[in-house]
């Protein structure tokens, strides 16, 4: 089969099909596979499902909560263990597990799900304990368990595979999970000696939910009405609100008081504070609707007015893998909160709406608030004082009219083909000054995209294989010390610890700074790309530019742009032994025709890594030099038998622009060279390019074959933009 195709009619068709492409479909501008990149990772043999997390900056070391064990590793390097501890389930409650038709093998193990710090020696550690919770205390400087043997129903899932979330808060567990045995009683609970509170067992205040994240949120002291500290759990369940033949997913944000003491009457035990609503996370211009909330992240910074919830969300019904990301300000959902209208049962006939606007009048002190400067000044100086109107009320209307809206109403990240996982966001400071949210969101292919956004578009700047087995990741952590930062995976299989960015494998000034990255920027003095946050010296003289534009790189020999109709096409072949004829005379002999060949970036490691099987994809090589410059493609080592289309612009002094590319498929993995040919030098390029998946839809070739495209070409537009400004420049120097 024949590669050559009518440069005029691939350009036409590539224009017709941009001008069509769906808007999902922002790629990665480099992907650096495994083996690439400086990765450090901890693996225990015969030690699996690494899903809890801690980092303490204090003592910089990371604890890692896997399947039967805790480990303590060193945080700049996480494959030195520091202490480990098992902690292993009994052979008779293996064999009771298993007669309530668990698998011995996998279920009726000890999975650790609860680590949270307890004190300055201490850890809290819960595990599944197969199928019977229990919790204990790991103490830091022994790392031995204590053997307290607390009973973890409601603070621990019973079954691995059961969602389940927690925070701890002066000493006292938060946490969201399942309190029995069949995952059918759900509950968000403090487990407190002096104050033990729950929520109640009713369909209006949680319905089937999956339990995603949870954290507190201080109090502002600039906020002078005396508020307590509030703990916000974030899940999706089933809608309350509506009812269809099928279970309609609805991502909700809950909040909790600190201080709540439960009612003395009514609401004994119970959350007086608990209210829920729902979550917006949607493109205002279209019917597309993320509905089901994976992760949540907390951005906290002193440059940020107010916290700031990050969330990855999909689409309930996401057969062709669909991401994205929104993002929240605290004040949004405190505003729903305390002056957002309630909801309450109806009763409607012949419709699907089962919960209405409540709009009657609303007892005071308001359902739901915080103790606060003025309830104390009303003698409510508890929830316990609390009038019981108000306490059924909060029974009865647990849900929220008014929804929490994203910022600028619209996602800031949406992505096709892909299912995010997990996400932590960074707030870092480019040279220019401006601010920049990088998020960092992992993948169930065991990936991580690293994004900003740049003038209300998205940028994604890399993609990390995290794992080579592209396994999920599991949970992530963001390490942000000064002089420390990493991002921390965990898996199946391990945990793997990345730097947050590789500045240093930019080779090029341009590559640097076509990289768009905020953390890495070109130093002439060192002739390197480096990282920002591990330099203490001057930023005077360093290069970036977020915009992309290259022109400030110094550039080893002239790059003017090419006057119109400066160019030619030609389709090469194997025996071609020179460029196609340039209407450009070529330059004499002199200096000029002893210029050296250069290869411009985007390299081939930077366009394609990976590929589905029998999914096409596309590689382009472009180089300057003398004006006899050409391209040979090799595939594993030999020369391509087929026609590969090359264009060529003579540059106005005498050298020469050529730009090849090619079209293929694989169904096994191969390696691709470009070399450019000169009399004056050869340069070459070259990837191995991996085969992921042996089965690939005719959708999910056709979005990669667009996606690799649309990359190229605007990768090559920036190129351009670039030269044509340093042309302008010189010509006006001239």
């Amino acid at each position: 089969m024949r590669m050559c195709a009518p440069v005029g009619g691939l350009l036409t068709a590539l224009a017709v099909v941009f001008g069509t492409a769906v808007a999902f479909a922002p790629i990665p501008r480099i992907t650096w596979e495994h083996r690439e990149v400086q990765l450090v990772q901890f693996h225990e043999p015969g030690i699996f499902n690494y899903s809890a997390l801690l980092l303490s900056e204090d003592k910089d070391t990371l604890y890692v909560g896997a399947r039967e064990a805790v480990f303590a590793l060193n945080a700049h390097n996480i494959s030195k263990k520091q202490h480990e501890a098992y902690w292993k389930v009994s052979e008779d409650k293996k064999a009771k597990c298993a007669e309530k038709g668990k698998s011995k093998q996998t279920e009726c193990l000890n999975y650790i799900r609860v680590l949270q710090p307890l004190s300055a020696s201490a850890l809290y550690v819960c595990g599944t304990n197969a199928f019977q919770p229990a919790c204990d205390h790991l103490n830091l400087t022994s790392f031995k368990f204590l053997g307290k043997n607390e009973d973890g129903k409601g603070r621990c899932p019973f079954d691995p595979a059961q969602s389940y979330t927690s925070v701890m808060v002066d000493g006292e567990l938060y946490s969201g999970t399942s309190y029995n045995f069949l995952g059918s009683e759900p509950i968000i609970s403090r487990n407190s000696s002096h104050s033990p509170l729950r929520t109640e067992y009713a369909i209006p205040w949680l319905n089937e939910p999956s339990f995603v994240f949870a954290d507190v949120i201080g109090e502002s002291p600039e906020g002078g009405d005396g508020e307590d500290d509030k703990v916000y759990f974030f899940f999706t369940e089933v809608s309350v609100e509506y009812e269809f033949i099928f279970k309609l997913m609805i991502p909700r944000v809950a909040r909790v008081c600190k201080g709540d003491q439960g009612g003395l009457r009514t609401l004994q035990k119970k959350w007086t504070s608990f209210l829920k609503a729902r979550l917006i996370c949607s493109r205002p211009d279209s019917n597309l609707v993320f509905n089901v909330l994976r992760d949540v992240f907390v951005l906290r910074s002193p440059s940020l007015k107010e916290p700031v919830f990050y969330g990855v969300f999909t689409p309930q019904l996401n057969n062709v893998g669909l991401s994205a990301v929104c993002a929240y300000n605290l004040s949004t959902a405190e505003a729903v909160f305390s002056r957002g209208k309630y909801m309450q049962s109806a009763t409607v006939e012949q419709s699907h709406t089962k919960w209405v606007r409540y709009n009657g009048a609303v007892p005071t002190p308001r359902p739901g608030a915080c103790i606060n400067r003025e309830a104390r000044a009303a003698n409510f100086s508890s929830s316990l004082n609390l009038p019981d109107k108000t306490l059924q009320f909060v029974k009865d209307h647990p849900l929220m009219d008014d929804s929490v809206t994203p910022i600028d109403n619209r996602p800031r990240l949406i992505k096709s083909d892909v299912n995010y996982t997990q996400i932590v966001v960074d707030r870092t400071r480019a040279l220019d000054g401006t601010v920049h949210d990088v998020m960092f969101v992992s993948t169930d292919r065991g990936s991580l995209h690293k994004a900003i956004s740049l003038e209300n578009d998205v940028h994604i700047i890399e993609e990390t294989q995290l794992f080579q087995d592209f396994e999920p990741v599991q949970t992530l952590l963001l390490s942000s010390k000064k002089g420390r930062r990493f991002v921390y995976a965990g898996s199946n299989s391990g945990v793997v610890q990345a730097p947050v960015a590789f500045c240093g494998k930019h080779g090029t000034c341009e590559d640097c700074v076509l990289a768009r990255d905020p953390y890495c920027a070109w130093s002439p003095a060192a002739a390197a790309c480096i990282a920002l946050h591990q330099t203490d010296g001057p930023s005077r003289g360093l290069i970036q530019e977020m915009s992309g534009d290259a022109s400030a790189c110094p550039a080893s020999s002239p790059l003017p742009f090419p006057p119109p109709g400066s160019s030619s096409l030609s389709c090469l072949v194997p025996d071609s032994s020179s460029s196609p004829r340039s209407p450009w005379p070529a330059s004499g002999p002199g200096p000029d025709s002893r210029l050296q060949v250069t290869l411009l970036p985007p390299f081939l490691s930077d366009q394609a890594q990976h590929v589905h099987a029998l999914g096409t994809f596309h590689l382009f090589c472009h180089a300057t030099g003398p004006a006899d410059v050409h391209f040979l493609w090799e595939k594993n080592g030999r020369e391509l038998e087929v026609c590969v289309p090359a264009q060529t612009h003579a540059l106005p002094d005498g050298r020469a622009h050529v730009l090849s590319w090619l079209r293929d498929a694989l169904r096994e993995s191969a390696e691709y060279r470009c070399s450019a040919l000169s009399t004056a030098g050869n340069k070459t390029s070259k990837v191995r390019v991996t085969v992921t998946r042996l089965e690939a839809t005719q959708q999910e070739r056709w979005t990669r074959e667009l996606a690799t495209w649309r990359a190229v070409v605007g990768e090559h537009d920036r190129m351009m933009q670039s030269w044509r400004k340093e042309w302008e420049r010189c010509n006006q120097d001239t």
